[in-house]
């Protein structure tokens, strides 16, 4: 009886050792599946995912993977290759539309010269008014455009935040005397430093505090805290939740704002994604504020 025991018990654990290794062996695979996943998804390469483990169902899986990341990478190839053929377009047609507009220009200088009726006086104030807002657009255009083909030409070094913003609110302070616009500013006395590229960071600010002047009811509130986060808000009563929500995209814009191009604060957010920021706008109670916030701030 003795001797039927210890056979099962022998069994018992020779079929506890076999599950123990292929459990050993199929954590093995799920493991290397897992890290080629990883790595292939960040690496453009047409390697696949090879594993170790001769199980049927684990090969099948890996195969099944390799199959979706062949598919994968064969649409971001063309997501690439269309968005580089938009940027170009952007690029090309913001430069080929320069050479007419400034013979426009030319000759509304030539026709102001003239004598005139009132009616015709009229109409070349529109036309310069119309043609002004074209050039906005045109600048803006060429200046998305080379913001987005120069992603990896972000340079990034320790930035002193206060000192930019600080300068970028003095370049405004006309444009914000005209609108009778006091800004309310409130920055920690010691230095906020984030790892950053500085002219980008100017950029988003110069945007920032051109939608501030677009939509203030007349107050504006700056905040920077010392964890990097920056804040601008304002009353802005002509605004609402929905309009809110698509400030962010490319070429919107308002009725309180009808000269915007609708590309200032869509090149903020690209902006500070590329510098691995993150850019929010919510509406509450008739205020507007856009929160920046920034995770590299050196302690």
């Amino acid at each position: 009886m003795e001797d039927w025991l210890w056979v099962v018990i022998g069994i018992l654990v020779f079929i506890m050792g076999v599950l123990v290794v292929k459990i050993y062996l199929l954590q093995k695979a799920a493991r290397e599946i897992k890290e080629g996943f990883a790595d292939r998804l960040i690496t453009d390469t047409n390697t696949l995912i090879d594993i170790s483990s001769h199980d049927k169902y684990m090969r099948e899986l890996a195969n099944t993977i390799n199959i979706q990341l062949r598919k994968l990478r064969a649409d971001r190839h063309r997501f690439q290759q269309g968005d580089m053929e938009l940027k170009n377009a952007v690029s090309n047609i913001s430069h080929d539309l320069r050479t007419p507009l400034t013979a426009i220009c030319g000759y509304l200088d030539l026709l102001e010269q003239e004598e005139k009726s009132t009616t015709v006086e009229r109409y070349i104030e529109v036309i310069r008014n119309r043609t002004e807002i074209l050039k906005q657009l045109i600048e803006e255009l060429f200046r998305y455009s080379v913001i987005i083909t120069t992603e990896d030409d972000i340079t990034k070094e320790a930035v002193e935040i206060n000192r930019v913003l600080e300068e970028s609110i003095a370049a405004f302070y006309v444009a914000l005397n005209e609108r009778k616009i006091i800004p309310s500013i409130k920055m920690p006395e010691s230095k906020v430093i984030c790892y950053l590229d500085g002219s980008a960071l100017a950029r988003v600010f110069s945007n920032l505090l051109n939608n501030a002047i677009k939509y203030s009811d007349g107050d504006l509130d700056i905040i920077l805290s010392e964890t990097g986060e920056i804040i601008f808000s304002n009353t802005a009563s002509g605004l609402n939740e929905v309009q809110v929500g698509k400030l962010f995209d490319r070429f919107y814009t308002v009725e309180a704002a009808r000269k915007s191009t609708g590309l200032g604060l869509a090149i903020a957010k690209t902006l500070v994604e590329q510098m691995n920021g993150t850019i929010s706008a919510k509406y509450e109670n008739n205020r507007l504020s856009i929160c920046i916030l920034f995770s590299d701030i050196y302690n």
